[in-house]
C-alpha cells in the first residue's frame, strides 16, 4: 500500500509513518542526533529544577547527594551547581534548536525539490488534466503545511524525550507521588484523540479551498478583462468571498480545535498536580523536598502538554497536504530517449511516417504518408479541441502514440529511435509567456553562450525592435502578446532545433506578420523541421506539407501545397 492510499482519513500514527518515510537516510541521522541534543537538554533541565530545591529548601536533601553535591555545601556552591546546570540545559536547547530549524529548512526545501523535478519529468498526457492553479498550490502553500507538520513532529519529539525525563526523575525522587501517573496518562491520551477526525477533514476542505483560491488568482489581469466585459464583478466578488469565508472558517476552526484540546490537558494537568498534593497531605512519610521536587519535574511539563495538542493537530493538518502532494509525486514520468545518439539533426532522406495512430481524443487520429525533411514546414490545420496538440506532441517526442510506424532509408524505426532524432527540439505553445527579467535573459535562457550581437540579429529577424535590457514584467515597458510570441520565436531560432514545434505560437501576430516571421525562421533553420499549427489557410503557401484534421473522420490527409 503507497503512501498515497494509506494518508486519507488515516490515524495519527499513519500520517507520522509518511513523514518520517519522506525523510532520506541522511536526514535521519541528523534527526537522531536532534533527538540526542534534546534528551541532553532535556536532563539538563530536570537537574536544574531539582537543583532549585535546596535553594528554595534549605534542609532538602536530594537522592544524588553524595561527593560532588551534599547538605553542608554552602548557599555559593549550590547557587553556582545550579547556574551552570541552567547555563548547559539553554545551551543544549539552543543548539537543538539550531539543529531542528536547518532540518526544518531542508526538509521544505526538498519537498518543493522532489514535486518540481517530478512535474517536470512527468508525462505530458496526465500532467494535462490537472489544473494549473492545484499545480501551483502543490509547489507553494501546499508544501508549508506539509513542512508545519514535520515541525509538529520535532516539538513531539521534544515533549516525550522532557516527559520521559521528568517523568524518571520524579519517579526516582518519590515513587509514591506517581502512582496516580498512569491514569492521568490514560486520560491525556484519549483527550488527545478528542477532534482527531474533525481535524483531518478541516484540514482536507483547507487545501482544496486553497487549491480555489488559486485558481481565482490565475493570470488576474486576463481574467479582470473578461470579468468586465461581461459586467460579472458582482458576482466574481461573491465567488472569491466565498472561497475566503471558507477558508476563514476552517482556519478559526482549526484553532478552536487546538484551544480545545489545550483546555482539556490543561485541566487534566491541574489536577493531577492537585491530586500530588492531595496524596502528600494523606500518605505519611511524604518528604517535603521531595514534593517539591517532583512538583517541578512535572511543572515543567505543562507548556509541552500545550504544545503537545498543538503539535498533534498540525500533524492531522498535514494529512491532506501530504497526500496532495504524493499524489503529484506518483505521476508517471516519461520516458527518455537514449542519451547517447549520433543522429541530432533529422537524416538528409527525413523520415516516412507511414502510419500514426494518437489517442486522445477517441476514438484517435490516424496521420499516414507523410514524409518530414528538414528545411520545410508541416502545416497542421484543424477545429479547436480536435486533437491537434496531442499529435504534435507525438510527433515533437513527448507523448508515445498507440501505433507507429516509421521509416528512415527505406528501413524501420521505432518510436524511441524518432524520438532520438527530434530530441534536440523546441516546442512554442500559444499560452507560454516568457518568466526572465529582460529580454536579454529570456534569449541567453535559450542560448546560454550567444553573444549581444546575436541576440540583436535575431531580434531583427522576427520584427522585435526592443533594447536587450527591456525588462518584461515592468509596467512601463511591458510587451504586448504578439511582441512575447516574438520574442519565444527568437528563442527558437537561437536554439537551431531539429524539430520546432510552434503550437498557435503565432497567433497574437495579423497574417502578413506571420507570414513574415515563418518566412525568416525558415530561412534561419535551414536545418530544421517546422511544424506549425495555425488557424490561418495563409500559412499553407509557405507550407510543404498541409495537414488537415477532418472533423468527421478524425483523420489526416497530407497533400503537396497547392496541389
Amino acid at each position: 500500500m503507497t503512501m498515497k492510499d494509506a494518508i486519507p482519513g488515516a490515524g495519527l500514527h499513519t500520517v507520522l509513518r509518511s513523514l518520517v518515510a519522506t525523510l532520506p537516510p541522511a536526514d535521519r541521522w541528523k534527526v537522531g542526533i536532534y533527538v540526542a541534543l534534546s534528551l541532553g537538554s532535556a536532563l539538563a533541565g530536570a537537574l536544574a529544577a531539582m537543583l532549585l530545591v535546596p535553594l528554595v529548601q534549605p534542609d532538602a536533601r536530594l537522592p544524588f547527594e553524595g561527593r560532588w553535591f551534599h547538605a553542608s555545601m554552602s548557599m555559593g556552591w549550590r547557587t553556582a551547581a545550579f547556574t551552570g546546570v541552567t547555563l548547559a540545559f539553554a545551551l543544549l536547547r539552543w543548539q537543538a534548536s539550531c539543529l531542528g530549524a536547518r532540518l526544518v529548512g531542508r526538509y521544505g526545501m526538498r519537498l518543493r525539490r522532489q514535486v518540481h523535478a517530478r512535474l517536470i519529468a512527468a508525462e505530458i498526457g496526465p500532467l494535462a488534466a490537472a489544473s494549473s492553479a492545484e499545480i501551483a498550490n502543490v509547489l507553494t502553500y501546499n508544501v508549508e503545511i506539509v513542512v508545519q507538520g514535520f515541525s509538529a513532529l520535532q516539538q513531539l519529539l521534544i515533549a516525550g524525550v522532557t516527559a520521559t525525563v521528568s517523568l524518571s526523575l520524579a519517579f526516582w525522587v518519590s515513587p509514591p507521588l506517581l502512582l496516580v501517573a498512569p491514569p492521568l496518562a490514560v486520560l491525556a491520551l484519549l483527550a488527545s484523540r478528542f477532534y482527531g477526525r474533525e481535524q483531518i477533514e478541516v484540514g482536507r476542505r483547507y487545501v482544496a479551498n486553497m487549491t480555489r483560491l488559486f485558481w481565482h488568482s490565475e493570470d488576474f489581469p486576463r481574467r479582470l478583462r473578461h470579468v468586465r466585459s461581461f459586467g460579472r464583478e458582482d458576482v466574481e466578488r461573491d465567488s472569491y468571498g466565498e472561497v475566503s469565508r471558507d477558508l476563514s472558517r476552517g482556519y478559526a476552526r482549526q484553532l478552536e480545535l487546538i484551544a480545545s484540546g489545550r483546555l482539556i490537558l490543561e485541566l487534566l494537568a491541574v489536577g493531577g498536580i492537585a491530586t500530588l498534593f492531595v496524596l502528600a497531605q494523606r500518605w505519611h512519610g511524604i518528604d517535603q523536598g521531595a514534593l517539591i521536587a517532583v512538583c517541578l519535574l512535572l511543572g515543567r511539563l505543562l507548556p509541552y502538554l500545550v504544545s503537545t495538542r498543538q503539535s498533534i493537530q498540525q500533524i492531522r493538518s498535514a494529512a491532506p497536504a501530504l497526500e496532495l502532494w504524493q499524489r503529484y509525486m506518483h505521476l508517471p514520468t516519461s520516458e527518455e530517449p537514449p542519451a547517447a545518439t549520433a543522429r541530432p539533426t533529422l537524416p538528409e532522406a527525413g523520415i516516412h511516417l507511414r502510419r500514426i495512430h494518437v489517442t486522445p481524443p477517441v476514438p484517435g487520429i490516424e496521420l499516414g504518408d507523410l514524409v518530414m525533411r528538414r528545411g520545410e514546414l508541416v502545416l497542421i490545420q484543424g477545429d479547436s479541441g480536435i486533437g491537434k496538440s496531442s499529435l504534435v506532441d507525438v510527433l515533437a517526442g513527448m507523448a508515445r502514440p498507440a501505433v507507429f510506424d516509421a521509416r528512415v532509408g527505406g528501413h524501420a524505426i521505432d518510436y524511441d529511435t524518432y524520438r532520438a532524432y527530434v530530441r534536440h527540439g523546441a516546442y512554442v505553445s500559444q499560452s507560454v509567456r516568457p518568466w526572465q527579467a529582460t529580454v536579454r535573459d529570456c534569449l541567453r535562457w535559450a542560448a546560454p553562450s550567444a553573444a549581444d550581437g546575436q541576440l540583436r540579429q535575431v531580434l531583427r529577424d522576427v520584427g522585435l525592435d526592443k533594447p536587450l535590457d527591456t525588462a518584461l514584467h515592468d509596467a512601463s515597458s511591458r510587451l504586448s502578446g504578439g511582441e512575447l510570441q516574438r520574442l519565444l520565436l527568437a528563442q527558437v531560432i537561437l536554439r537551431e532545433p531539429a524539430v520546432a514545434v510552434l503550437d498557435e505560437a503565432t497567433g497574437a501576430l495579423d497574417a502578413a506578420s506571420e507570414l513574415a516571421v515563418l518566412s525568416a525562421m525558415k530561412r534561419r533553420l535551414p536545418r530544421s523541421l517546422l511544424i506549425v499549427v495555425s488557424h490561418r489557410e495563409g500559412v499553407c503557401a509557405l507550407a510543404e506539407h498541409c495537414v488537415t484534421v477532418g472533423p468527421s473522420i478524425r483523420s489526416i490527409v497530407p497533400s503537396r501545397a497547392g496541389a
